[in-house]
């Protein structure tokens, strides 16, 4: 066991494995000419910036392999929400494949298992009119918009699940604590890790007397899985130039509401999505977006998710998704679902809409990027939690491998003690393996198959739904031309 220095910080942590720098970091504040402030380190081998599916899914498959291999591997998660969950937008219809491979045997883990409830029973796409809605069979439909064997679920308390099972496995969770900046070795070429912020600064930037120095942690891997746009994510792609062979990112905008309602107006397990009005007024309208609403059974509650995704590559400068949304609700195939019904909470968050020619390169010299930090969301499908369980997972198979191949495990944090760990345990690393078999596994077919789908709604609704039946059902992404996007998404508006 070591023990830890907090003369630098008020920070209290259990960390029998992970250990502080001899030497704390200096960093200069605001003037050079001031005394250097000092930061404590704490070191891991892995560290997962982010707490969602694809980052606890990341941490759990490294200490379920260490657990199998007989190996010692620290392993953190550093979450900015105040509790694991907290930033997550519940409700989605969640399809189980990535899980079904992080965990089995989840379905016969009784009351101690997923909260995973309310399975799909009935499924309905609508196209609206302004006053209308026309069903489409769902024979017609493509096999990426059916959902039988998919769940209703709050994805704020899958995550808090995810979050007990890698406590149990011997993972370090740290909420409320925000990643601001990425720490690099001295010529800038690898990552060594992440520091939080620092506190106690007044609008000057000038040091106030509450002033605490954020906590560097170092690891000999450092996952990013921020989601999209991640702050921290999008300096990495810039720094170390990952998107060089990647199109444009294109992102959408998601608005979600949380309704509860009586139970006459509740079908425990419905799914409805629709397109068209109000977003697409005419054949050949070329806004792309759509809108869904689940009804879910909940601790007992009753409720309603509904949602309206808007592609912020829209031409329409005066277009605006709220108000969009809150005319959508009032159109008569929406407006029964929530009659005599409250909105109990509500948010909105950006999605990554580019898909499979989007993706970044994934790796990098001491990290790799994860879930939608990268990418990996199925914009036909409108899910993304089941690639990102994919991703953590292959990213944590790649990274065990690394840290415990050949003489590697013996740098482990846990074997370290008076060693030149600056050069030992933060040798630039690099992950590939990850990148390899991202490349190839089921996540990369499954975006293949509709890479060209958003680009063809660009020729207008009709040819944009006409492309996309045609790829789901005869080309599945194997077409020998590509719908590239060359061009920000501000940059389409007109």
């Amino acid at each position: 066991m070591f023990a830890i220095n907090r003369a630098a910080t008020t920070v209290a942590r259990r960390a029998p494995r992970a250990w502080a720098a001899a030497t704390p970091q200096m960093r200069w504040f605001a003037d050079e000419a001031e005394e250097p402030v000092e930061r404590d380190q704490l070191h891991y081998d892995v560290v997962c910036v982010g707490g969602g599916p694809a980052g606890l899914s990341a941490a759990i498959r490294i200490k379920q392999l260490a657990l199998e291999r007989e190996q010692e591997l620290s392993v953190c998660v550093v979450e900015k929400g105040g509790e694991l969950g907290a930033h997550i937008l519940s409700g989605n219809v969640f399809e189980t494949r990535g899980l079904d491979e992080l965990f089995p045997d989840w379905r016969e883990m009784g009351e101690e298992g997923p909260p995973i409830e309310t399975e799909v029973k009935e499924d309905a796409f609508l196209f609206l009119s302004e006053t209308q809605s026309l069903q489409i069979p769902n024979f017609v439909l493509p096999p990426q918009l059916h959902n039988e064997g998919n769940y209703i679920i709050s994805l704020t308390q899958l995550v808090k699940w995810l979050g007990e099972q890698a406590e149990e496995l011997g993972v370090e969770i740290y909420p409320g604590f925000s990643a601001s900046e990425v720490v690099y070795n001295e010529d800038g070429s690898a990552v060594l890790g992440v520091a939080t912020r620092d506190v106690g600064i007044d609008k000057q930037g000038q040091m106030k007397g509450t002033y605490e120095p954020g906590i560097e942690l170092r690891a000999r891997q450092t996952l990013f899985s921020e989601g999209c746009r991640g702050s921290l994510s999008e300096e990495l792609m810039e720094t170390f130039d990952l998107r060089a062979e990647a199109d444009v990112q294109t992102y959408g905008l998601g608005i979600k509401e949380v309704w509860e309602v009586p139970a006459e107006n509740h079908k425990p397990g419905f799914v409805q999505h629709t397109l068209g009005w109000p977003l697409q007024s005419g054949p050949l309208d070329t806004t792309f977006g759509g809108s869904f609403l689940y009804h879910m059974n909940s601790q007992g509650q009753n409720l309603i998710l509904v949602g309206f995704v808007v592609g912020l590559d829209y031409e329409n400068p005066y277009l605006s998704p709220y108000r969009e949304f809150q005319r959508w609700k009032h159109h008569p195939a929406v407006m029964k679902h929530l009659e005599g019904g409250e909105c109990i909470s509500y948010g909105a968050r950006a999605l990554n809409e580019g898909g499979y020619h989007a993706i970044p390169e994934l790796t990098f010299p001491g990290g790799a990027l994860l879930g939608c930090s990268a990418g990996f969301l199925n914009s036909v499908k409108i899910k993304g939690s089941h690639t990102a369980i994919k991703s953590g997972m292959t990213a944590g198979e790649a990274v065990f491998e690394l840290l415990t191949k050949d003489d590697q495990a013996e740098k482990s944090v846990y074997n370290m003690e008076m060693i030149d760990y600056e050069e030992e345990l933060h040798a630039p690393m690099q992950a590939t393996k990850y990148q390899e078999d991202m490349n190839t596994n089921w996540v990369s077919q499954e975006l293949k198959e509709v890479r060209n789908c958003h680009g063809a709604f660009h020729y207008g609704l009709i040819p944009g739904l006409a492309y996309a039946a045609a790829s789901a059902w005869l080309l599945k992404g194997k077409e020998s031309w590509t719908f590239h996007n060359t061009k920000s998404d501000a940059e389409k508006t007109r």
